[in-house]
């Protein structure tokens, strides 16, 4: 539906994607519907070197990343049986209209508005629906949001580097060839996570007096994310201002706004994917309306003469593009999610019962994720029996050896 015929503007048909026909015949992606003085399309319909079925992963690729994303703002409270209820209803009506609309031919798309891998159709999407979902679940449980420490900060920076490295294909295959624009893309993408990695260090520095792993990581993403939409339609030196805006101005609504505006402090977006998504998606939307460059551009978007506001003549009216782009996936975002929510919450409820929330969505399905007592868990003789909370008595191990 992403990329499928034209249903309606801003949503394509659905269609066999899995069937052996489709899969191996060379993959297509959409023309633009502008066309010159003598009738000639600007943009035909480019014919990549490879078949459907790297395009149908790539996308399925892309498309989960952003549930992985929205899940991070309900994490430890929404049930499972709503969680997945939730996924093919979000997938199928939010998702694919945001896709369909900047990607696969959509009236977003033949307008000229820029989003290069995903800074409106993913991060923003995924910033503004789970912020927009936390509020229908509700919050943690009050002794989850006062001590929400990370569980471990070494499997987290393990975590950011697999990231970060990913974040290369991320960016770097979205103009579907191994070209100039993905080499830049590529560029870019390291030298804004870089910069805006710096910046929070820096300003967590200034005011916190002394640098945090977390924050680091933070200001990592945030980068990542805001040069997004840009990639491969910057320059270089352009890449360090969006490193520079990424790494402070999510960091200024997550520290300084959200703890001075209480709608912010009211809804419980559990891993603050608002600031380091939303916010940061929607930056680099606006920053690539400004600093797009003409040929990178001409290399890319199907509407010639497309470029940036600091290039001049019709550039500036490519900001008010990149903000009505962004107004429309927050808008959709926020309305469908939220019937979407009130629906699921009809049938099942959305959030977990206050027992679940004590002992961990963990627990909840069985599972122990560390070893560790005094989180909740509830003791079961079947599972731990060989073990003993009474240290004073010693017991026979399981085995023909006894350790005494």
């Amino acid at each position: 539906m992403s990329f499928g015929h034209k249903l309606l503007p801003f949503w394509g048909k659905a269609g066999p994607a899995l069937g052996q026909k489709y899969l191996v015949n060379q993959a297509l992606l959409p023309a633009t519907t502008q066309f010159y003085d003598d009738g000639r399309v600007e943009t035909a319909m480019v014919t990549p070197f490879y078949p459907m079925a790297s395009m149908v992963w790539f996308q399925c690729v892309f498309a989960g990343i952003t549930l992985v994303i929205l899940a991070g703002s309900v994490l430890g409270r929404m049930s499972f049986k709503a969680w997945m209820a939730f996924v093919p209803l979000w997938l199928t009506f939010c998702y694919t209209v945001g896709a369909f609309s900047l990607w696969g031919g959509g009236f977003l798309f033949h307008w000229g508005v820029m989003d290069y891998s995903g800074g409106y159709v993913i991060h923003l999407s995924s910033g503004i629906a789970g912020f927009t979902a936390a509020y229908w679940v509700g919050p943690r449980s009050k002794k989850d949001r006062e001590r929400f420490p990370p569980n471990n900060v070494l499997l987290m920076l393990a975590g950011a580097g697999l990231l970060w490295m990913g974040w290369a294909g991320f960016n770097g295959g979205d103009p579907y060839s191994a070209n100039v624009d993905s080499s830049m893309a590529v560029l870019n993408t390291n030298i804004c996570g870089a910069t805006s990695l710096l910046v929070w260090t820096w300003l967590d520095v200034i005011f916190f007096k002394k640098p945090s792993v977390i924050g680091a990581v933070q200001g990592m993403i945030t980068g990542l994310v805001s040069i997004t939409p840009g990639a491969g339609l910057v320059q270089g030196w352009a890449a360090i201002v969006f490193g520079i805006l990424s790494g402070s101005v999510p960091w200024f609504t997550m520290m300084i706004v959200h703890k001075r505006w209480s709608l912010l402090q009211h809804i419980d977006d559990t891993l603050g994917v608002f600031h380091t998504h939303a916010i940061a998606g929607l930056l680099g939307g606006v920053l690539t309306g400004l600093f797009a460059e003409p040929q990178l551009c001409a290399m890319f978007l199907p509407v010639v003469n497309s470029k940036g506001g600091v290039y001049g003549g019709s550039g500036g009216i490519q900001i008010l593009k990149q903000l009505a782009g962004g107004a429309f996936i927050i808008g959709w975002n926020l309305v469908v999610t939220s019937i979407i929510c009130v629906a699921i919450n009809l049938i099942v409820p959305l959030r977990m019962t206050e027992e679940q929330l004590i002992i961990g969505d963990d627990a909840v399905h069985g599972e122990e994720a560390y070893a560790l007592w005094g989180d909740g868990e509830k003791y079961d003789s079947t599972r731990h029996g060989q073990y003993s909370d009474d240290t004073s008595h010693n017991k026979a191990s399981i085995g023909a050896t006894q350790v005494v």
